[in-house]
């Protein structure tokens, strides 16, 4: 049961296998133990383990055309070569394409009596099984019931925002915006603001190291800062705080609180080419990938060879 809004990278998850949205969990993922999985890869190519199964299922020609298929649109320059560059932006689509997908699939669910429309009511119904109310004004005495109550209340502001035409329920569109604000424009500010309220205590608008640590405070008898605050402190100084003024403003906090796609999909460009870059030109050949297609298809790629089996990808027009 979902009691907070879901990460931005929720079609990233299904397309990991359900790993976390962020480059720690998929590096855990692909070098469980510091050894390498290649089924990573090919999942990450074609889908998962059910569509790696269903590839196996096509004859080899069949396997071949789908796949040279998705290499060519791969390419966007059409040199016959795929960069670093290509590879990661066909990933990073691939990865938008099937959560778009998954929420059109969330649509229908939710939508209870079929009316093209999702309400809060049904959201909820969907959700816990009944419908909630919550005062927002009264807080609860059980901490975990008033922390359920916290979260249930952010999501009924988001689905709120989402609503642009102020009908009682969301359409297609606008329940993507609401599943997934950090691909709509409009919901930007929302989640900035949605992100300050919550770390942002002094409310300065902006986010100051100690905010983003939380609630850490170090042991006193310890004579150093534990593994996971150095790697949290690491994060903030050198990914998120781009003008080192040791804070976080709005644009900075952004890039923390919406997980970016693109350095996991930039990270498996990379070990892709690191692996089947044959003539050592840092860009893969048609004939280097057919060389290695196993490799291919047991990475994000082609979605873990989800892609063949998805006319989106290997059908002639994309």
């Amino acid at each position: 049961m979902r009691l907070g809004p879901r990460p931005a990278a929720l079609g990233l998850l299904l397309l990991l296998c359900a790993a976390a949205a962020s480059a720690g969990d998929a590096e855990e993922l692909h070098y469980p133990q510091g050894e390498h999985r290649s089924d990573y890869d090919r999942e990450a190519l074609l889908g998962g383990q059910e569509e790696v199964d269903e590839y196996v299922k096509l004859s080899p020609e069949e396997q071949h055309k789908r796949l040279k298929s998705i290499i060519k649109k791969i390419d966007l320059d059409s040199d016959g070569f795929l960069t670093e560059s290509e590879l990661s932006s066909w990933i990073q689509m691939s990865f938008k394409h099937y959560a778009m997908q998954e929420a059109k699939q969330q649509f229908v669910e939710y939508d209870k009596n079929s009316d093209n429309s999702v309400s809060w009511d049904e959201y909820n119904i969907q959700m816990y099984d009944r419908v909630i109310d919550f005062d927002e004004n009264a807080a609860l005495d059980d901490a975990e019931e008033e922390s359920f109550r916290q979260l249930h209340l952010k999501d009924k502001k988001r689905f709120e925002k989402a609503n642009q035409d102020s009908s009682p329920g969301l359409n297609l569109e606008e329940f993507i915006a609401f599943e997934h604000p950090e691909e709509v424009d409009y919901m930007t500010e929302f989640v900035i603001q949605e992100a300050l309220e919550e770390h942002d205590k002094n409310g300065d608008g902006f986010v100051s190291l100690e905010e983003f640590l939380g609630d850490y405070r170090r042991d006193p008898t310890a004579n150093e800062d534990p593994e996971w605050i150095l790697v949290e402190k690491d994060r903030f100084l050198n990914d998120y705080d781009k003008d080192t003024d040791g804070r976080l403003d709005p644009q900075e906090l952004l890039s923390w609180v919406v997980p970016n796609n693109q350095g996991i999909a930039q990270e498996e460009a990379l070990h892709l080419i690191d692996e089947m870059d044959l003539n050592s030109d840092r860009k893969l050949s048609e004939a280097e990938i057919l060389e290695n297609q196993d490799l291919f298809l047991t990475s994000e790629a082609t979605d873990y060879g989800r892609q063949l089996h998805d006319e989106y990808f290997y059908h002639d027009e994309l």
